[in-house]
């Protein structure tokens, strides 16, 4: 059955594509990056939201994956696109790598070490290592994508491939978030004892988690990859990681509709006010500020969870008849 809320979501997803037939092209590529952060944000909500894991070095695997599309496609003439499942692997086996010792840690001292992380893979991107990262000029000449024999470079074309990924992102999430899977990671974020106590593999499911996620951001660096035709280790900062951690706070943790708000926020809102240069940044990180004391859940905090429980009695009321 069709629910009202389905309904909505399509007629508001239907009027969004067609933004870039009204907007110029200026705004048309400030949805295109607000797609690329939203869906940046949502890998990272699978670990920070859903997990409870304070990881602040998710620009790392996201320049895991874009370098990896960029080497690929240069040096080796390979299709963009085709490079795609390859950057996210390699993306996922670093964030193993990387999660695998320090996964035990909680709160402030895991984010610490994420924090090292990503400064440690900009400072080995800018001393070119291996002689495939460029240095800190980094990688120039990438391919823009092909799809169905289509080369895409216009804003529009962008809109519609980032967008359209960002919709395949939003609907396997939302599978996962509902899934044992997802259940068994909320179960970790409220309290990772009494999940333990009740048979949860705590290590093994934040390691997924974080695979998962570092998966999903490597494959979003090569769309970023293709859409800027040059990458550098300037690109993939630690700023980038501050920006991703804000949009999940901001929006809500572990709620997917909260990370779209909070992208559009954090993203949009800038190039908004654009004109008021010299107070924007002022009256926005007030606002944050305000937010962030009067409504620490977030904007759209997660929707409290429903489970049809009438099949357990009319089981148990078959039961004993």
């Amino acid at each position: 059955m069709i629910k009202k809320q389905d309904i909505l979501c399509l007629a508001g997803a239907a009027v969004f594509a067609c933004a870039p037939l009204v907007l110029d092209a200026y705004w048309t590529d400030v949805l295109n990056n607000i797609g690329l952060y939203a869906i940046l944000a949502l890998s990272l909500n699978i670990i920070l939201g859903q997990c409870g894991l304070f990881q602040m070095g998710h620009a790392a695997f996201f320049a895991v994956g874009a370098y990896t599309s960029a080497i690929l496609n240069t040096m080796f003439d390979i299709p963009l696109l085709w490079t795609m499942p390859l950057a996210g692997i390699l993306a996922g086996l670093f964030g193993l790598i990387v999660a695998r010792p320090i996964i035990h840690l909680r709160g402030d001292y895991l984010l610490i070490v994420t924090i090292g992380i990503v400064e440690i893979i900009r400072i080995a991107l800018i001393n070119d290592v291996g002689g495939l990262t460029g240095g800190a000029n980094g990688i120039f000449g990438i391919d823009r994508p092909m799809l169905f024999g289509l080369k895409i470079k216009r804003p529009y074309q962008f809109f519609y491939l980032i967008w359209g990924f960002c919709a395949v992102t939003i609907f396997l999430f939302h599978r996962l978030e509902n899934s044992r899977f997802g259940r068994a990671l909320n179960y970790i974020k409220d309290d990772d004892v009494a999940a333990e106590g009740s048979g949860i593999d705590i290590s093994r499911y934040k390691l997924i988690a974080f695979v998962i996620g570092a998966f999903w951001a490597g494959m979003v660096g090569t769309i970023f990859a293709g859409k800027m035709k040059i990458i550098s280790p300037e690109s993939f900062s630690f700023w980038e990681s501050v920006l991703l951690f804000t949009i999940v706070i901001l929006g809500g943790m572990g709620s997917i509709r909260g990370v779209l708000l909070g992208a559009f926020l954090i993203i949009g809102l800038p190039e908004l006010f654009r004109d008021f240069a010299s107070a924007r940044m002022l009256v926005f990180g007030a606002a944050m500020i305000a937010m962030m004391i009067f409504r620490t859940q977030g904007l759209l905090p997660p929707l409290p969870r429903k489970y049809d429980v009438s099949r357990f009695f009319s089981k148990a009321e078959g039961e004993q008849s």
